[in-house]
C-alpha cells in the first residue's frame, strides 16, 4: 500500500502514442489530471500541435485513449519539483514503467525531458548515455522512443512554439510509423 495518492495511468492495449512524465506534480495529484497546472505549457503545446482534431484541457486527459493517446509517469510518487526526487523512488519506478509499457506495447513513447528519460535508461535499462531531444535508436520492446522538451513552467528555455514543433514532429512519427 502506497503512503500517498497519485495520477491514475491512462494506458491500453495498442496505443499510438504514450505520454511520459518525469513524475506528478502536487497540484495535478490534487486536481487528478495530468499537466494541470495552469502554468504547465503541455496543453496549449498540445492543442497548437493538432495532434488531435479538437482543443483539449486537462479534465479531458482521460478522453486521449479514444484518440489512441495515454499517460503514465517515470516515477509515481508526487513532488512539488522533479528535483526532489531521490534515487531510490528511480530504482524504485523505473522498472515499473517498463513493465508497462513491454504489456501495453504503445507505437512510441514520448518521454517529457531528459531527465525522464535519462532516469528511465539509468535505472530501467542499466544504461547511462546522453541522448539529444527527438526519435532515439532505442526501443522498449517493439515501442518507439521520442524526446519532447519537458512542458513544465520550471523549463522555461523551450517557447510554447517550439514545445508545440516538437509535438508535431511525434505526430509526423506517428503518422510515419502507420503507414
Amino acid at each position: 500500500m502506497e503512503d500517498f495518492v497519485t495520477l491514475p495511468d491512462h494506458l491500453a492495449s495498442g496505443l499510438d502514442i504514450v505520454f511520459v512524465g518525469l513524475n506528478p506534480s502536487l497540484y495535478s495529484v490534487e486536481v487528478g489530471h495530468y499537466f494541470a497546472n495552469p502554468r504547465n505549457r503541455f496543453w496549449p503545446a498540445f492543442n497548437r500541435s493538432q495532434l488531435v482534431d479538437r482543443p483539449m484541457t486537462p479534465e479531458q486527459d482521460s478522453s486521449l485513449l479514444g484518440h489512441g493517446i495515454g499517460f503514465t509517469d517515470v516515477v509515481k510518487r508526487p513532488s512539488a519539483q522533479g528535483s526532489s526526487l531521490k534515487a531510490a523512488d528511480y530504482r524504485r519506478w523505473a522498472p515499473v514503467l517498463k513493465t508497462k509499457l513491454l504489456d501495453c506495447q504503445p507505437m512510441i513513447a514520448c518521454f517529457h525531458g531528459m531527465m525522464a528519460y535519462k532516469a528511465y535508461l539509468r535505472y530501467a535499462e542499466g544504461i547511462r548515455a546522453d541522448p539529444e531531444l527527438g526519435l532515439q535508436d532505442y526501443a522498449i520492446g517493439d515501442t518507439r522512443v521520442f524526446v519532447a522538451p519537458n512542458p513544465s513552467p520550471a523549463n522555461a528555455r523551450y517557447s510554447l512554439e517550439v514545445l508545440a514543433d516538437w509535438y508535431r514532429r511525434l505526430g509526423s512519427l506517428r503518422g510515419e510509423l502507420k503507414g
